[in-house]
Formats: C-alpha cells, structure tokens, sequence
C-alpha cells in the first residue's frame, strides 16, 4: 500500500472507525478519506455509489454498522438485519462499480453456530443454529461475507473479511440498555463505586466465556492483512484466550477500584456459553494480539471518564 493512496474508512467515529484512522495515522498514511452520517447516509444506495464514483478509493474499510449488545440485538432485529444489509451491499456493490482495487469487511465472531467446537475456526462458519438473540445481525454480517467471497469469484475482485472477538476501548459505548458487556460494567463498577453501593449485579450465571480484543489491535490486523495484499478470505482476529464473565466482572472492578460484591441475576440472558476464537490463520501469517486484558480495561476506563467529564 502507498502511503499516499486514497483510503475510505467507513464509520470513523465509531469504536472500530476511529481505531482504523489512528493505526493508519501511525502507519504515515496521509490520505484517509472519511464522511459522518450527516455527510453521507450510507443506508442510501444512490448517495453512496455516486460518493464513491466521485472520489474512487484505493482502498476500504467497512467499519460502518449497526452494533449493540444481547439487549439491543434482541429487540431492535429489524433494525440490526436491514440497516447492516443495507450499508454492507451498497458499499460492497458501490465499491466495485468504483473500481476499488481492495477492501475489507469487518463481521464479527456472532456469524458462528452458537453450540460450535471450541476454538471456532474460520471454517465452521455455516455449520449450525445461530444463537437467537442476535440471529438478525448476524445473518447480516454472514451476507456480507458472502458478498465479498462472491464479489471476487464473479469479478476477481480482492475483497476479504476479518472476524473480530467481542471489541472494548476507545468510542466504546457505556450505555447500560446498549452496550456489551464490558463497557457495561465499566458503567456499574464505576457508578456503584461512587454510590458508595455494597453490591452490582451482573447479567446471567456469570459462567459463559468470553474472548476480549482491545480495539486498537484490531485496527492493526486489519491494516497488517491489507498491506500484505490478501486477497480474498476470512480471517478470525482475537487473542486466543477467554475469561469468564465472573472473571471479566472481577478485572473490572479491580480497575476500577470497586470493592463490592457481585450479585448475578440468573433469570437473564446468558447468551453463547462460550465463544473463543481459533486464530491460528492470522498468527500464521505472523500477527497477533498485544495489549492485555488489564491493560485494555484501564486503558478502557480512562477513556470513559474522559466521555463522562465531556
């Protein structure tokens, strides 16, 4: 990749966008090119052909979607199947029509079978039932894949997907209804610490496992797969360790500094019992996660304080 060559990130305000903006930053690439949604409303086909007819990127990444936790994905479904269809197809299909010589799709790992083999590989896509309470998205995210895989084999075009582990860090989202769980618990950890609380409690057995990735070694895999020019396929991006939720509680409030108990409330949801990536494929090609679970939270936690003083 030139360090001069036009690059689209779609979504830069987001969590995934602005960690995407700031690794390209690092790496001396001079020419990113970003639109808010007042700017561009994705979900419109013909704005989003002819912005990307007009200005023709080198490259994308699709970072734009819409993104929640159990609580969001169970009852907003509607919205999380045909918004992310939505901006996926228009800027899949747009990005060809435009001649984009690469691009990368961001999913996530909910695309797998909810009772799948553990660590999930990248193949085991399309194997089973997906976990219900967030089908939707998922079924939007897995169509995306499909696109790009289809995209190269009609056209030959070099679009590949990256799969990312349950994400946290900067631009995360702490709102207690729509967020996921870590960011969530950031949020009670934090406001029961300031109530002076004895007690927090926590969705589900507090059992299930779960895989966390610090956004910013995402963004990192993500520019490492594009600049080694992949071209097509789907890569898992993770760390390839998992904690419990009772684990992740516990990490949480030792950053936070909370002393409290925790109190799980069993008549929710618990989700996928347990979802670890394998990330065998991109630790082949020589990548893998840096930043540790603690390290992430606080660096997590400073952020949302930076959010709460704003």
């Amino acid at each position: 990749m030139d360090r001069t060559a036009k690059i689209y990130v779609a979504g830069h305000r987001g969590m995934v966008g602005s960690a995407l903006v700031r690794r390209l930053g690092q790496g001396g690439y001079t020419n990113i090119l970003t639109r808010t949604h007042a700017e561009l409303d994705l979900l419109n086909q013909a704005a989003t052909q002819d912005f990307l007819q007009r200005e023709k990127p080198d490259f994308i990444f699709i970072a734009a979607a819409k993104v929640g936790g159990i609580h969001a994905n169970n009852t907003l479904r509607a919205d999380f199947i045909y918004q992310n269809l939505m901006i996926e197809a228009n800027l899949i299909h747009g990005a060809h029509q435009a001649g984009v010589e690469r691009l990368c799709f961001l999913g996530s790992s909910c695309i797998y079978p909810r009772d799948c083999p553990q660590p999930i590989k990248e193949e085991y896509l399309l194997t089973g039932p997906l976990e219900p309470t967030n089908e939707p998205y998922a079924i939007a995210k897995i169509a995306g894949i499909k696109l790009c895989e289809s995209y190269n084999r009609q056209h030959g075009a070099q679009y590949f997907s990256a799969m990312p582990t349950n994400l946290y860090g900067p631009n995360d989202h702490y709102d207690l209804n729509n967020s996921h769980v870590l960011p969530a618990l950031i949020r009670k950890a934090h406001e029961a610490k300031q109530r002076g609380d004895k007690e927090i409690v926590v969705w589900g057995s507090g059992t299930p496992r779960r895989e966390f990735l610090f956004v910013d070694d995402l963004a990192d895999a993500c520019v490492f797969l594009m600049e080694r020019g992949v071209v097509e396929g789907m890569y898992n991006v993770g760390t390839g360790e998992d904690v419990t939720i009772r684990e992740l509680a516990e990490a949480v409030m030792s950053v936070v500094g909370y002393s409290g108990e925790i109190v799980f409330d069993a008549s929710r949801p618990d989700g996928t019992p347990r979802k670890l990536l394998d990330v065998g494929r991109l630790r082949g090609m020589g990548w893998q996660a840096r930043t540790a679970l603690l390290d992430g939270v606080a660096l997590a936690y400073r952020d949302f304080l930076a959010q709460q003083s704003g």
